[in-house]
């Protein structure tokens, strides 16, 4: 059994790219946990989408043994975290099940927004924090910059921080001495019943799901009874073990320690990230202190290209759900597009993650409608309603006010920039409440932004106009009224709602219209004049006729009287009207596609 004097609990938190992974490949081989011939770049990216886009996505646990320079052995156990806004509920978790972190700061960058909100994290959850300069061996590296910005912006004093580079291996026995002498041991030990905390969970095809965990207080292992707190789910232990960092299997989980749970459960949607489990015999009065549940921001209706598949996307939404406590899915349809799932993400790039692993993981094509936020609307009788689809706006008549969401935002950019910035901010609605000057040559803004009006291109833009160096940080901070208009698409005079959105008044003319030229361009002719039109409460605000094919019927007349061409073109004429006023417009399920994806 460890003493829990000689366990350390510690994760890596730090701004997407500034080194984590490649300092936790090092953490493993200076440790000696993985052979030299097992060894690879990014060894606890497991995942394909991981490789490829060079960011982690899911927290990686795992166990490593080594022996201080006094002389004891310690088992450290590290969670390694994303670094991507879109992710930081991974880091949330991570840092409940931690009592330490390594702060990585790159050595050329410097202090960027997500490691400012990172810190605050650890440091509202009482975290030791380890200060890290990685990247040293950069040509560009500035020391002396990263130190006062780690003092005046962090307020950490310099002299703490570890200088390193993860590509090299420089500063690794530092870096392992620091968290055997300044993380402190396992917290909340000493509880008299067992409480283990579930930071995370996985779905295995052959043993069901597998619970990542950090045991608290107690002991775990084969055969024990427990009972999950949160519903009083109750299930047998079939096995533990550890992380190192391929599964293995121990007879028990001690306090202290981080690890798996194999148990009876089948279904995922049975195990709630955060929740504490205890023995059923002598259950804990009190559930361990978790973080706050985590709420989708973005809302958007995944559908399978071939209608047939529907029962195998419900299948890879469910699998996908358990991996992913953020990601959240309910049942709807559409008259367009068949039966899909509205689905909730904290973002654009957690989206972008779920369809693709949809695609790769579980082989299904598959079609996102426009993404959408959630609003609330006060209507006139004093109620309160949560709309995230279009299709569910209530008639304008009994909606006294609609209020959106707006995220407080932290924007990092060098100086040089920050008029282009200021531009881009006031065309997004938004308002800039604070300008603080880093350094030299790098300024930070604090402003507020319509959660809608981020969703689409706000980062591709915010990297376009600083050439790549300016980050982004933000957190949910309520919601403001706001002149928020359902926008209707009309074709002849019917209206689709696939293509329905919530739009703010000032720019429903401008969208409407751009929606329609794209449907001119995408929508088969047919044989009259279809009117394309984007309309606001019944009144039509932009609109582009798409214009229909026409026979030549007086291809036959050769020379005679022009009145017999006339006849001919009248009847036509005639022929056009009555079915302009019969018919119906079936718009190809191909348009949709092609008019949703240039959305995207």
């Amino acid at each position: 059994m460890d003493k829990l004097s000689q366990i350390r609990n510690f994760c890596i938190i730090a701004h997407v790219d500034h080194g984590k992974t490649t300092l936790s490949d090092r953490l493993l081989e200076s440790t000696k946990t993985v052979h030299e011939r097992e060894m690879k770049d990014q060894l606890l990216d497991s995942m394909d989408l991981e490789r490829e886009r060079g960011i982690t996505i899911k927290s990686h646990p795992v166990t490593m043994l080594y022996r201080a320079e006094n002389g004891l052995d310690y088992r450290l156990n590290l969670i390694d975290t994303p670094g991507h806004v879109d992710f930081s509920y991974e880091v949330s978790r991570s840092l409940a099940a931690a009592e330490g972190a390594l702060l990585l700061i790159d050595a050329a960058q410097g202090v960027e927004a997500q490691t400012v909100a990172n810190t605050h994290l650890a440091l509202s959850q009482d975290l030791a924090i380890v200060p890290v300069i990685n990247k040293i061996d950069l040509p560009s590296a500035n020391l002396e910059r990263c130190s006062r910005q780690l003092e005046d912006i962090l307020a950490i004093p310099a002299e703490e921080a570890v200088l390193a580079s993860g590509k090299d291996g420089i500063g690794v026995g530092e870096i392992l001495e620091a968290i055997v002498k300044r993380v402190p041991p396992p917290r909340l030990s000493d509880y008299p019943a067992t409480r283990v905390l579930i930071f995370d969970s996985v779905y295995d095809a052959y043993r069901g799901v597998i619970c990542y965990v950090r045991v608290f207080s107690g002991s775990l292992k084969r055969g024990d009874r427990i009972v999950f707190m949160s519903d009083e789910l109750k299930t047998e232990v079939k096995e533990v073990g550890i992380f190192t960092p391929g599964m293995k299997r121990v007879d028990q989980l001690t306090a202290g320690n981080s690890g798996y749970v194999v148990t009876n459960i089948k279904t995922s949607a049975d195990v709630k990230i955060g929740d504490t489990i205890t023995h059923a015999k002598q259950p804990a009065g009190k559930m361990l202190p978790g973080y706050k549940e985590v709420r989708p921001m973005v809302f958007s209706g995944i559908y399978p290209l071939d209608t047939s598949n529907y029962q195998k996307l419900k299948t890879s939404m469910g699998k996908l759900r358990l991996n992913d406590a953020a990601f959240t899915f309910q049942a709807e349809s559409s008259a367009a597009l068949g039966f899909g799932f509205r689905c909730g993400f904290l973002g654009l790039l957690h989206m972008e993650i779920i369809q693709e692993r949809n695609r790769r993981e579980y082989d299904i094509d598959i079609i996102a409608t426009y993404p959408s936020v959630v609003y609330r609307l006060k209507t006139r009788d004093g109620n309160f309603l949560l709309v995230d689809n279009p299709v569910n706006m209530p008639d304008p008549q009994i909606v006294e006010y609609i209020e959106e969401p707006v995220i407080e935002a932290i924007l990092h950019t060098p100086s040089e920039h920050i008029g282009d910035l200021l531009a881009l901010i006031m065309e997004k609605r938004g308002l800039c409440q604070n300008t603080e000057t880093l350094d030299e040559n790098r300024v930070m803004l604090t402003c507020r932004l319509p959660l809608n009006e981020v969703l689409v291109d706000f980062n591709d833009k915010l990297k376009s106009i600083t050439r790549g160096y300016g980050s982004m940080d933000y957190e949910l901070a309520g919601y403001q009224k706001s002149k928020l208009v359902k926008l209707d698409i009309l074709v002849h005079s019917q209206p689709v709602d696939a293509f329905s959105s919530i739009v703010h008044l000032e720019k429903a003319e401008n969208k409407g219209r751009d929606l329609c030229k794209k449907l001119k361009d995408i929508l088969p002719r047919q044989m009259f004049r279809i009117p394309l039109q984007a309309a606001i409460d019944g009144k039509v605000i932009a609109r582009e006729p798409l214009s229909a094919y026409r026979k030549d019927v007086t291809a036959k007349c050769y020379g005679g009287d022009i009145t017999r061409k006339r006849k001919l073109l009248e009847r036509q004429k005639e022929g056009k009207k009555r079915m302009k006023q019969i018919a119906k417009v079936a718009i190809p399920h191909e348009a949709f596609l092609d008019i949703l994806k240039s959305n995207n």
